[in-house]
């Protein structure tokens, strides 16, 4: 087989992740003769990443050979890429410092080639290279970068690739429902060049944030795919990461037998990756929390040393995030131990530290209140944990929320508050119940026992320790099993007559639990059912929706599995109000549209008093829906009138002006069109902007949106970047490229600053708008692509036309649609909306809160003339937050030098006269001379034109960009007004 044929087949499994199938064909073509020296190392590139998908890290150090010198004579694309390689082989043997160098030159070397696969390629090495290292600001930047880039090249596989490094940055602050929309993306990339490694590696990254979000089970099938997938086509260190990720979840879950052999089996995995060892560290430090779990206290803490010591050999590279966990665990560990004063120690040291992250900082806390109370310090333990309870968001941290519901209860129960101790540690049951976490429930439950046996009430106390005994039994759980066992013997033999729960007194508390769980929809209705369980002395309680003749759906039942609830709640449906029937039953709002409904179902009919109980409950749980309902919803635009100006109808714009109004209303109008567009406008006016949001609204919102800049790119680049080439068409390619029109098939193109397409290029564009087809260079045939264009451009086309540097009729040809975005100065009303807005964004990116402008800095900026438009306040405002103390005042002193000149005076007519750019005086002085000249011809064209010096093209051009068309049509003669003008 050829040398060409082999490599283009090479490069297709690489592209699905096949590094065995790779370098089997890439050794071949290496010991084929006759290949020249660019070619040469092309093949060693390849040949090295074929060995890096295996973990070969020996291998593909010898096929790349030493890093270049600089007096060699090699093509940029291909310098880029041999530093590329080698900064990922410094990162794997563990000297990222080193790595970042070699990147840094292959990002260089990728801009000296214009080569957008290289670019996007070194950002996204780099974004990963720096979240190892812990810099989550810079890998953002880089994420940005090498999108834009990969997308202009088609690279699918490494855009998924970062589009998963972007959802695991996101989860890491805090946005789980973007990170998991980014890592849905990553699949469908990956999915489509049948990248089976990538998928892999991103249904890890999916499990993680699954239980992030404390979907257990949803982790737990994604964690189950991933190894599968690991094992099918992933490397040696993907297999161990998705394994400690599988260990994790069934952890949670209470399968410890599972994640035990999970774990295993990833501590077996070979790889000589260096951050291969902190998944290591991570594994031991899952093993130690099952040793905890199962009371194996020495092999608890061997496993935790081994932790740190797998994080020490990282050094610095270390996830700071995963050391946490073992400072969390040592503490638990000394408490476990008997050994108070430790705990709190080390429990206070972690809590009280600057960077701990809030999680961990959070389960700290609950320790330290646990060996405070272990040490029978109560007044303390309180103290502490209300100062906790401020802290914590139960919507986000659902599992922390549960452990300290357990904790407050058992706070409760020593403070003789039997009532309310009941009612937490029963919540804390449902909370762990929802998460499916079996321990932390069954923890809950044994004290839930302890507190029911103490009261005398001895048939609660039995089932909830039973509860407790079944699931310690099935863990392994033996300290918690013996203390089980021993609550059971400890409960009286006769029933004393107390009574813990609901009773005639407790109705208070039973509406504080219902409404400290309002938190979620499933755990209100969870809390919902099991309080009108007990509050009505019902044999079951259910909650469902149900309209008309569709289907019941319950939502929760306690007291009766499903079938049960089902009949239940159909029974009540078809009894009649004051039937006698023993069920109870009353509308408690809406669920999307749906009637949702409570009922209680008895043996016998209910009293007055049970069912006043019952309606005052409903009346909470309406209410409690309602509450979890406006959580979920986005605040409201009317919510305040300053509110309704700062929230931008288009990203980054206010559209408080009427010329901004009218922008907004010309986008709007193009919704369900295919048009083309060209928005006009100068430098910083937001043209890229207004078109996202076209692309946003047309029917192509779901496929890509790809910018392309037309500036910085010669006549045979761009010929190449927008149509593709052709391996071989010209030195340099060396493989096939789709270009940025084939690339963004489906979806929009966006040519910016379009004015500067070299005009031997503009034959070929000018075509697809036509035809819809494209001629790549070096091929025979054209291809019909369906891609939208959008244009942009802040120069004066009209001019260009006229001086032959644009085509006329791809001129035409653009602007089908012509949205014109204003400067600044032409809608100064909207500069304190925008100033507030930027200082809000500066204000929350920087970390300074309360920073404010003055009314002196605003006059300054009504007053100035903003050449740069809105990305130059955009700039200012943040510039100033910056310079600006944390809760200080942004004064005049603390703005740019420019607001010290002419153009910082008063907004008085001569300032406003200052202000004026030379680009805005020149258009005012063409409009009026064009307007005065076609006065004195009575609309005279060819005589406007000859008065003027113009040719009629160049003077229709001119008042079409000016908007003197439709003027014309008073001015003109009644015989000359069916005239029509180009636009």
């Amino acid at each position: 087989m050829p040398t060409a044929d082999l490599f283009v087949n090479a490069t297709e499994a690489l592209q699905r992740g096949q590094g065995a199938d790779a370098a089997t064909l890439l050794v071949r073509a290496i010991r084929q003769p006759g290949a020249s020296r660019d070619e040469s190392l092309q093949l060693r590139c390849s040949l090295a990443e074929a060995w890096l998908l295996q973990d070969d890290l020996r291998q593909a150090t010898d096929a790349l050979g030493q890093p270049p010198e600089e007096r060699e004579r090699i093509h940029p694309a291909r310098l880029s890429e041999l530093w590329r390689i080698h900064g990922r082989l410094a990162i794997a043997h563990g000297e990222p410092s080193r790595g970042i160098a070699f990147l840094a030159r292959a990002l260089k070397q990728a801009e000296r080639a214009h080569d957008s696969r290289a670019i996007g390629l070194a950002h996204y090495e780099l974004g990963l290279c720096y979240r190892q290292v812990g810099d989550s600001a810079i890998v953002r930047e880089h994420i940005a970068q090498a999108a834009s880039a990969l997308h202009a090249a088609g690279d699918l596989r490494h855009l998924a690739l970062v589009h998963s490094l972007s959802g695991v940055t996101l989860a890491q602050d805090g946005r789980l429902d973007e990170a998991m929309g980014a890592l849905r993306h990553a699949e469908r990339l990956a999915l489509m060049v049948q990248a089976g490694d990538v998928v892999a590696t991103v249904c890890g990254n999916q499990a993680n944030v699954a239980m992030m979000q404390h979907r257990h089970d949803q982790a737990l099938s994604l964690a189950e795919r991933s190894v599968e997938l690991q094992e099918q086509s992933g490397t040696p260190h993907g297999l161990g990461i998705a394994l400690a990720s599988l260990g994790q979840i069934t952890v949670r879950l209470g399968n410890l037998k599972r994640a035990e052999q999970a774990l295993n089996r990833a501590l077996d995995v070979r790889s000589p990756l260096q951050f291969m060892r902190e998944t290591t560290g991570g594994v031991f430090d899952t093993l130690a929390q099952i040793h905890l779990i199962r009371g194996n206290h020495e092999e608890a803490s061997r496993c935790l040393q081994r932790s740190r010591e797998a994080y020490g050999e990282q050094g610095a590279q270390a996830t700071r995030w995963y050391q946490w966990s073992v400072c969390v665990l040592e503490a638990r560990l000394a408490l476990r131990r008997g050994e108070p004063a430790k705990a709190l120690s080390i429990a206070s040291d972690t809590a009280n530290a600057e960077d701990a992250p809030p999680a961990y900082a959070l389960q700290a806390e609950l320790i330290a209140i646990e060996a405070l109370l272990a040490s029978g310090q109560q007044e303390a333990a309180e103290e502490r944990l209300t100062l906790v309870g401020s802290r914590l968001q139960p919507s986000g941290m659902s599992s922390i929320w549960g452990e300290f519901l357990r904790l407050r209860g058992r706070v409760h129960a020593r403070g003789g508050r039997s009532t309310e101790a009941y009612h937490d540690l029963g919540q804390s049951v449902s909370v762990f119940d929802l998460l499916g976490e079996r321990y932390q429930a069954a923890l809950s439950y044994l004290e839930l026992g302890r507190l029911a046996g103490a009261a005398g009430a001895r048939s609660r106390a039995t089932r909830y320790l039973a509860d407790a005994t079944a699931i310690f039994e099935s863990l392994d759980a033996k300290p918690d099993l013996e203390e089980a066992r021993a609550a059971l013997v400890a409960i009286p033999a006769v029933a004393t007559g107390g009574f813990v729960g609901v009773q005639m007194d407790g109705d208070d508390a039973l509406v504080r639990r219902i409404v400290d769980a309002a938190v979620t929809p499933a755990l209100l209705a969870k809390e919902g059912t099991t309080a009108l369980l007990e509050a009505c002395d019902a044999n079951a309680a259910i909650i469902f929706t149900h309209a008309g003749g569709a289907d019941i759906r319950i939502i929760s039942a306690a007291g009766c599995d499903l079938e049960g609830a089902r009949s239940i709640a159909a029974a009540a449906t078809r009894s009649a109000p004051g039937s006698g029937a023993p069920l109870l039953i009353e509308a408690i709002g809406r669920d999307v549209e749906v009637p949702r409904f409570a009922v209680a179902s008895g043996l016998r009919p209910f009293g007055l008093p049970v069912l006043q109980r019952f309606r005052t409950l409903c009346t909470v749980l309406r209410q409690g829906f309602e509450l979890c309902s406006a959580r979920e919803r986005p605040l409201e635009p009317s919510a305040a009138a300053m509110e309704r100006q700062l929230e931008p109808l288009l990203p980054g714009f206010v559209c408080a002006s009427a010329a901004m109004q009218r922008v907004t209303d010309q986008i709007q109008r193009l919704q369900g069109n295919d048009l083309t567009v060209l928005i006009t406008g100068e430098s910083g006016t937001g043209k890229d902007l207004v078109a996202r949001a076209i692309h946003a609204g047309s029917p192509r919102r779901e496929a890509m949106f790809l910018p392309y800049n037309c500036t910085s790119a010669t006549r045979e680049l761009a010929d190449s970047q927008l149509f593709g080439h052709r391996r071989g068409s010209f030195t340099g390619a060396l493989a096939d490229q789709p270009g940025v029109l084939r690339t963004a098939v489906g979806g929009t193109l966006f040519l910016d600053e379009v004015g500067d397409l070299p005009l031997d290029v503009q034959p070929k564009l000018l075509r697809f708008l036509e035809q819809g087809e494209v001629l790549p260079v070096g091929e025979t045939r054209p291809v019909r692509v369906d891609v939208r264009v959008v244009a942009a451009t802040n120069a004066d086309l009209e001019q260009r036309v006229a001086e032959n540097t644009f085509r006329e009729d791809l001129f035409y040809r653009l602007s089908v649609i012509r949205i014109h975005v204003p400067p600044l100065r032409e809608r100064r009303e909207e500069i304190p909306h925008l100033s507030t807005l930027f200082l809000r964004d500066a204000t929350e990116r920087l970390g300074k809160p309360g920073v404010r402008l003055s009314a002196e800095a605003l006059d300054l900026f009504d007053a100035f003339s903003w050449p740069g438009n809105v990305r130059q306040l955009r700039n200012e405002v943040q510039r100033a937050v910056a310079m600006a103390p944390a809760e200080g005042t942004i004064t005049p002193e603390l703005l740019s030098p420019v607001f010290g000149g002419a153009d910082a005076a008063a907004p008085s007519s001569r300032g406003r006269a200052r202000s004026v750019t030379l680009a805005v005086a020149v258009e005012r002085l063409e409009r009026e001379m064009i307007e005065g000249a076609l006065q004195r011809a009575s609309g005279n064209i060819s005589q406007t034109a000859r008065s003027l010096g113009l040719t009629r093209r160049g003077l229709y051009l001119k008042m079409d960009r000016l908007g003197i068309t439709t003027r014309i049509a008073s001015i003109q003669q009644p015989l000359r007004s069916h005239t029509t003008y180009p636009y």
